[in-house]
């Protein structure tokens, strides 16, 4: 468990981080004082001092801030949160989850690009098996089976698997040179049709980073549906966690390996850049909304009666989050 809590608090550390550097960058990029950078929350550990902004450490690795010039309260400093213009305001607000969703991309790029794609390339010839008395060669491309054309080591398992008869004709490139064989079928333990042959395995940058965009978009709209769900009344908060639970997914991840680690990693990151910009007050999205409605109605909601707005959204995150603990506690260690 002590591993798993290691894993825990540096994942929550890293995408905090990644969160509140997205308003850091943004914020110096259009020009507003930041005050402080810190990551953590409660008593101060580490401070240093570089220009303007202070960086600090805290003791509780559970967020962090930026603090800007003028975000929570008036300020007559010409480069202040509350002076800038609506547009700049929006791209601090928004660049947290935007550092967010990055992260997401390259999380699950860097996944794919370790595993790499599967090809109809030939990597191995396992010995004893039909693959090899048919003369099937490591580097073989696979172009058809039967009469069936392939394009992927999907289309190569998926033709084998619906072939019939003792025999398969597989026609292949080498070398340049297409070349045309007959190998013999047979099954592994769960009864697959196989002829013991394996996929060469390709890592390509490029392909990894599309793959991390499509991936993070797929997930995206399935988040977006699942919470318009919850709020259709036809999802359950059952199905949220806290920290707790994360916690507990974590170690039940630490067990498959890194790779599983550094995939929940991105699905938190994803969770994080999506609830934040949620329209409900203290989170970035509920700022945003408040920007765009004092961009047509001007003054009629004051700084003040905003602020306390966005403390009332406080305390209910803060009823949910102890909300989550107590579900949590029950189902991952009381159960």
């Amino acid at each position: 468990m002590g591993l798993t809590l290691i894993y825990a608090i540096i994942i929550f550390c890293l995408l905090i981080f990644v969160h509140e550097f997205g308003h850091f960058i943004a914020a110096k990029a259009v020009g507003v004082r930041v005050n402080e950078f810190s990551l953590g929350m409660g008593p101060g550990l580490i401070h240093f001092g570089k220009g303007e902004t202070k960086y600090s450490l805290r003791a509780f690795p559970i967020g962090g801030y930026v603090n800007l010039e003028g975000e929570e309260e008036e300020s007559n400093d010409p480069r202040s949160f509350n002076r800038k213009a609506p547009w700049q305001k929006a791209i601090v607000v928004v660049a947290g989850s935007v550092m967010n969703l990055v992260t997401t991309i390259v999380i699950i790029a860097i996944i794919v690009l370790v595993l790499g794609f599967t090809t109809n390339t030939i990597g191995e010839v396992a010995e004893g098996y039909p693959s090899e008395a048919a003369g099937l060669m490591p580097g073989d491309e696979i172009i058809k089976i039967n009469d069936t054309e392939i394009g992927s080591w999907n289309d190569v398992m998926s033709t084998l698997a619906e072939s019939t008869g003792e025999t398969v004709n597989i026609v292949v490139i080498r070398d340049g040179e297409t070349i045309s064989l007959t190998s013999g079928v047979t099954t592994d333990e769960t009864g697959r049709r196989i002829i013991g042959i394996t996929s060469k395995i390709e890592h390509s940058v490029l392909k990894s980073l599309k793959t991390g965009v499509a991936s993070t978009w797929a997930l995206t709209k399935e988040m977006i549906n699942y919470l318009g769900q919850l709020f259709r009344g036809e999802g359950s908060m059952e199905d949220l966690v806290g920290p707790v639970g994360i916690v507990s997914i974590i170690n039940d991840q630490a067990k498959l390996g890194i790779i599983y680690i550094a995939n929940l990693a991105a699905l938190i990151s994803l969770n994080l850049a999506i609830v934040n910009m949620l329209p409900f007050p203290a989170l970035d999205g509920g700022k945003l909304l408040f920007l765009i409605i004092r961009l047509f109605t001007g003054k009629v909601i004051s700084d003040e009666i905003e602020a306390k707005i966005h403390f009332a959204g406080i305390l209910i995150l803060f009823g949910l989050m102890i909300y989550l603990v107590i579900q949590d506690v029950d189902r991952f260690i009381l159960n």
